[in-house]
């Protein structure tokens, strides 16, 4: 298993590259939610669990981060990629095999441990329980039961643990890039009183993840985009170079 090997040199590297990224090869980044996270009990780890449907996942964790919640980052990677890019456990990456079932439980238990280490920051995990990319429009999602077993094991040390859903979807609307779109709900407080089973759980962020995701995407298709905040402004594309180009010619629709 691969641990992490957190640096600052490292994620200061990545803010930069990242947004770099983003600006080149999307109009924008909006967020929606951001603002459910006030009041949280820091002390409380949180679980973010989200839906995987694009190479780009997990890019924007470090600036959702930094951004809104100013947290301490885990996020949890196939070893196959991981190995490949190993430089993400610098940033707080560690490796999961799923296929085997002794290593998976080294994950879980390396997670928990790192989700109960007191801190002056909140402990965040940001985990894809589909296991792999799916076409965002596939249902059932098909999540794996390891963020509720992550659960089970920090209810026994800790007396309760958050979790959310986060849901992402990248679409065309009036430019020539497209628009990424993240969406966080409000944090769920688990404890030892509400958690009933593992599989129910995993049953029941499954559930709330389609729902949570049917509802952005009816955002998106009806353009209501109240409330939306930019997290990274794109570049401007060949349209609005060709749009600003013709108004400094005063060749623009009147």
């Amino acid at each position: 298993m691969l641990r992490v090997r957190r640096s600052k040199l490292y994620t200061f590297w990545f803010r930069h590259y990242s947004r770099a990224q983003f600006r080149k090869f999307f109009s924008s980044v909006q967020t929606f939610g951001s603002e459910n996270f006030h009041g949280m009990d820091i002390s409380i780890p949180i679980i973010f669990y989200i839906n995987h449907a694009y190479w780009w996942d997990g890019f924007w964790s470090q600036l959702c981060t930094e951004a809104y919640f100013h947290q301490n980052l885990f996020i949890i990677i196939e070893y196959k990629q991981l190995v490949r890019y190993q430089f993400f456990t610098r940033l707080g990456a560690f490796s999961i095999v799923r296929e085997n079932p002794r290593e998976a439980i080294k994950t879980i238990n390396y997670a928990v441990e790192l989700l109960s280490t007191p801190s002056e920051k909140q402990n965040a995990l940001w985990i894809f329980p589909q296991g792999e990319i799916k076409h965002i429009d596939a249902r059932p999602l098909g999540f794996f039961g390891g963020s509720a077993k992550i659960v089970e094991g920090l209810l026994k040390k800790n007396t309760s643990v958050y979790i959310c859903s986060m849901v992402t979807r990248a679409d065309y609307l009036d430019e020539q890039k497209p628009d990424m779109f993240l969406s966080f709900q409000a944090p769920e407080l688990i404890a030892p009183e509400n958690f009933t089973s593992i599989k129910e759980l995993t049953s029941d962020m499954e559930r709330k993840t389609e729902a949570h995701l049917d509802e952005l995407t009816q955002k998106i298709m009806t353009r209501n985009f109240q409330g939306a905040k930019t997290l990274v402004d794109g570049e401007l594309s060949v349209n609005r170079k060709m749009d600003r180009f013709k108004s400094l010619l005063g060749l623009h629709r009147k």
